[in-house]
């Protein structure tokens, strides 16, 4: 590791601790050429996910854009950022164990929706109401009569969109 103030390539390790929940470790380190301490991150490099939207376009995904969306569509409901956070990373991490790199936006809009229904109805609403494009008020009934009888099959809700099951 190069010390930033002297690109001296030697260093010596302090400390080192997990951070972000396990998922990066935390190191300590003091050059043996100048004495300077500095702190460095090591993380599991990832292979980047793509995203296909809706029109075909495809972009890299953005963890930032779903907690976004997340945060719009939970304002309000009680549910605190660190439960969204939580789902993000879950989402997330259920992508990456995927064998494929590319997922559609359904896919990941199905994903949350299937989290949002235990956690908040009024967030699935939300969230499905932006997601799913609805048109009118009927779009909102059928939703909420779904949510109201459990037994019945999402994919009918959904305008003919199926659950992704991972």
């Amino acid at each position: 590791m190069q010390c930033p103030t002297c690109q001296h390539t030697d260093s010596r390790v302090l400390e080192s601790r997990a951070a972000d929940g396990g998922r990066s470790v935390r190191r300590r380190r003091e050059c043996l050429n100048c004495d300077f301490r500095f702190t460095t991150y090591e993380r599991v490099e990832t292979v980047p996910i793509t995203v296909i939207k809706r029109l075909g376009t495809r972009e890299t995904f953005n963890r930032a854009k779903l907690l976004h969306g997340l945060l719009r569509a939970c304002e309000k409901t009680g549910l605190e950022p660190a439960q969204l956070e939580a789902v993000v990373d879950e989402i997330e991490l259920g992508l990456q164990q995927r064998n494929g790199r590319e997922v559609t936006s359904s896919e990941i809009g199905e994903l949350v929706l299937q989290q949002l229904r235990d956690m908040s109805e009024v967030a699935y609403v939300r969230f499905a109401s932006v997601y799913r494009q609805f048109q009118s008020v009927s779009d909102f009934v059928a939703t909420l009569e779904g949510l109201s009888h459990p037994s019945q099959s999402r994919g009918s809700q959904g305008k003919g969109r199926l659950a992704i099951v991972s």
